[in-house]
């Protein structure tokens, strides 16, 4: 459990104001700079315990975040098609999104904390989309595994929860789950690739 607990006080270690004011900024413009902050995520995954890193744009930033970017829609596209074929009304649409949603959440924990792991460490694209080899890991180190998908899925509860219940907004507590999960994936290692630099 200790991977929990540093994962949720990480975000705000060492310099963390150099990541935050940034980050916030675009998270606040998710459409638009979605590509961004999904390569600062993994800017994120790589960066040591002190704390996240600055939020700098660099052409490394933008080139990881097109990739995982992609793996993203290519994981929804699917739930997205079945969610359209079966909609109705509007208590029909409810039920088919969270019919929809839950089999997408899983396959994600599944597979995106070993694939972000392995992206991270090697930067080969090809990483992110091996679902055999996370699946493989899953398999070899399902309690380790399982420990890091908690602290994914209670890092983005919390987040969410900040919306209403903490009163702090929901920009926040996106960024704040963002960096909970890349530093809770980064705790992933495989064994046909290095650890993350952390």
């Amino acid at each position: 459990m200790q991977v929990v607990a540093d994962s949720f006080a990480w975000p705000f270690r060492g310099e963390w104001r150099r990541a935050w004011l940034p980050g916030l900024a675009c998270t606040l413009l998710l459409p638009l700079l979605f590509i961004p902050l999904l390569g600062y995520a993994i800017e994120a995954t790589r960066a040591d315990s002190t704390g996240p890193p600055a939020f700098r744009f660099s052409v490394r930033v933008l080139t990881d975040g097109f990739w995982t970017a992609l793996v993203v829609v290519i994981s929804i596209l699917p739930f997205a098609v079945a969610w359209i074929a079966v909609r109705g009304n509007a208590l029909r649409d409810v039920v088919a999104f969270f019919l929809v949603a839950l089999p997408w959440g899983l396959l994600v924990l599944l597979f995106v904390p070993h694939a972000t792991a392995r992206f991270a460490a090697s930067g080969r694209p090809a990483d992110l989309f091996n679902l055999s080899a996370s699946l493989g890991a899953v398999r070899r180190d399902f309690a380790r595994w399982n420990t890091v998908a908690a602290a994914m899925v209670t890092g983005w509860a919390v987040g969410l929860a900040c919306v209403g219940l903490l009163c702090v907004g929901l920009v926040p507590g996106v960024f704040y789950a963002i960096l909970v999960s890349a530093h809770a994936a980064a705790a992933l290692t495989t064994e046909d690739s290095p650890p993350p630099a952390r």
